[in-house]
Order: C-alpha cells, then structure tokens, then sequence
C-alpha cells in the first residue's frame, strides 16, 4: 500500500495550501499574466498585519466612547479604501490589468464583493459613532 505524502508546506516555509501548485498559487492571487514570483514575504506579511490592525480598529468603532475624533477618521479613511477597492474591481481598466485566470473570476465573484461589504460596514460602524 503506497503512502500519501501531503507536502504543505516547502522547505522555504513558503506553502501552496489549498491549492495544488506554485504556479495555480500565483494565478489566484495575483492575477496578472506573465508574473512568476508571488509577493515577497516582506508584503505578505505588511498586509496580514494591516488586515489584523483593520479588525481591531473595527472592534474599536463598535464602542461608541473608544477612541475620539481620530478613531472616527480612521473608520472613515478604511472605509473609503475598501469601498474604492471593491469598487475597482469592477471597472473596465481593472478587468485589462488582472486578466489572469481563475483570479479575474473570483476577483468579480468573491474579492470585490468582500471588499465592498467590507467598506458598508465600516462605513455603518463609523455612522454609528456619530449618532
């Protein structure tokens, strides 16, 4: 009975998980044709932590006495950039930029409609502090 090797994760900790390669990886997440190399640790890392600090500056908009005028600013300006995100994911010139496959179909399915809904809510938490 031969073994199943279930390979995770590569030798430079870099892993393909859920998919079953580098390259579909690269195609999923980028989206522009011709690229080869996923984004450096360095960026990944920089967006896991600004997604973290998004949560956390939600959870802080839900208390209606955290924070002060800033912390409303801040609800603001992450709703504006989500909102612009999901937005642009649905123009004509980013559908020229991001044309690879399967990204430009989740991007329309998935990504954009996230970033939207994402944007709507900060936009009702920061409301939320002003009534």
């Amino acid at each position: 009975m031969q073994q199943l090797k279930v390979r995770i994760l590569d030798p430079r900790l870099g892993g393909t998980w859920p998919l079953r390669s580098r390259e579909l990886l690269i195609k999923t997440v980028y989206g522009r044709p011709a690229t080869t190399q996923m984004p450096s640790r360095l960026l990944t890392l920089a967006v896991a932590i600004l997604v973290l600090g998004a949560g956390i500056v939600a959870l802080s908009l839900a208390d209606h006495d955290a924070g002060g005028w800033w912390l409303t600013l801040l609800g603001l300006l992450l709703a504006a950039l989500f909102l612009f995100r999901g937005a642009a994911g649905f123009t004509q010139r980013w559908r020229q930029v991001f044309t690879e496959e399967p990204f430009a179909t989740l991007d329309r399915r998935t990504y954009s409609p996230l970033a939207l809904i994402i944007g709507v809510g900060f936009l009702v938490l920061t409301l939320m502090r002003l009534l």
